[in-house]
Order: C-alpha cells, then structure tokens, then sequence
C-alpha cells in the first residue's frame, strides 16, 4: 500500500513538472495541505484573536502553490522541507502586508509603554505587568496580550522572507554557509535570548521549550503538565511579556 501511494506521488510529480498537469498539482496540494495546517497552527497561536484563521491558511496555500512551482524534483532536496520554508514565508509576508493589529490594541500599548515610564521613573527599577495594570486600572492579562500582539507585530516588520529573496528554484538560504555578519548577528541573538530565558521562573522556562524547541501545542503542554490549556496560555503570554521587557532593557 504504501509502495503503491509512492508511486502515485511519483506519478503526479512527473505530470506535473514535464507538462504541468492540473489534476497533478491538486493532488499535490492535497497532498501537503497537512504542512499549511501544521505551520498555521505554530503561528496563529502567537496571534490575536482579530487574525482570522482561514486568512493564515489562504496565506499558506499561496506558500504550497510557490513551492510547487519553483521546486526541483531532481535535486536533493525534501520538498517538504523546501515547501515548509515558503509555506512559513508566505503567511509572514501576508500578516506583513497587512494591518491585521486593531487600533485599539495599538493605543492600548502605546498607554501600557507610557505608564511602564512613568513607574520605572518613579521606581527606579523595572516594573511588572502587575503593576502597569493597576496604574491603568485594567487586568494583568490585559497588559499582556497587548504587549505580546504589539511584540509580534514589531517582530514582523523586521528582516526578509522567502517571497522576497530571488526567484531561483532553490532560493533556500544554508545556515551551513552563513555569511560572517550574519553569524555574529545570530549569535548575539542566541546569547540574548538565552539570557532572557534564564530571568524567567522554572514553569515559564519549561513551557517555552516545550512550545518552541519540542514543538508541542498548549493542549499537548497542559496534558503533559496537568494544567489546562488556557493556563499554559497564560504562562506562555507572561513569559512572552517577560522576554519584551528584557530585550526592552537591553536595548
């Protein structure tokens, strides 16, 4: 059975790449429709809730449809692994280009950044979000997730993407080949965020490596830690609020 589906996938590449056969690329898609959902899934759960999800996924099918175009069978390269990098690319450029953040979420930062100010002004010391919300007379969590969906919107403005470097079938950079300033500039962020990650508490540490290195979902870090999922939410946003602070102070 399984011989027989590599065969049928074999098939479908060769219609496809010698004389791009329609019913072939939408057996690929189907195929590897499971690589959007995955990498849908991995970012949506650092979003708001205003980014609808079918939009990340139309995002990531204009990924799929670029990499089918582009990849080369005949090299050594997975094309899971190629389809991977244009899928994430793909959605990173679409939120980009989009103003998908709410107003009201970027004033309610800019109100949190002014206060965060203002107390360390006064404290002379840094501030918890604890105390920023109790200056603004609004929740915890509600300092949190602006500044988590205001830090991913920042983070997004910043480098390239897959669908803005060359057009070359394999236009996939090799972290083997870096260049000398890219590096250095790696490394500097590595021992950054390495040292962030050591200001943050035992549980908080624990999630974000289950969430980030290990690839696990909040269900499966709740089921793991016998903590419900929105707890492990909650967890991972501290630690995210913690971490903007510490690059905030490093700065």
């Amino acid at each position: 059975m399984g011989s027989a589906l590599k065969g049928k996938e074999r098939k479908y590449w060769d219609d496809w790449v010698n004389g791009r056969d329609r019913h072939a690329a939408g057996e690929l898609v189907e195929r590897y429709m499971p690589l959007v959902s995955y990498h849908v899934q991995r970012i949506s759960a650092t979003l708001p809730s205003s980014v609808p999800r079918e939009e990340l996924v139309s995002y990531g099918l204009v990924g799929l449809y670029d990499a089918l175009e582009k990849f080369d069978p005949s090299r050594d390269l997975k094309f899971d692994t190629y389809a991977s990098f244009r899928i994430r690319g793909a959605i990173l450029d679409g939120l980009r280009k989009e103003d998908w953040l709410p107003r009201s979420v970027r004033d309610k930062a800019k109100k949190i950044e002014e206060a965060a100010e203002r107390l360390e002004q006064r404290y002379m010391r840094s501030v918890t979000a604890k105390e920023i919300a109790a200056e603004l007379g609004m929740t915890e969590e509600e300092v949190q997730a602006a500044v988590n969906e205001t830090f991913f919107s920042n983070w997004l403005s910043l480098g390239q993407t897959a669908g803005e470097e060359d057009d070359e079938p394999l236009a996939i950079r090799d972290d083997r080949v870096a260049l000398p300033e890219e590096q250095v500039l790696k490394q500097e962020m590595i021992e950054k965020l390495a040292a962030g990650i050591e200001q943050l508490n035992e549980k908080e540490q624990l999630v974000i490596s289950l969430f980030y290195k290990e690839e696990l979902t909040f269900t499966e870090i709740g089921s793991l830690l016998q903590l419900s999922t929105s707890r492990i939410s909650q967890i991972h946003a501290k630690a995210l609020w913690k971490l903007r602070r510490f690059f905030d102070e490093e700065r």
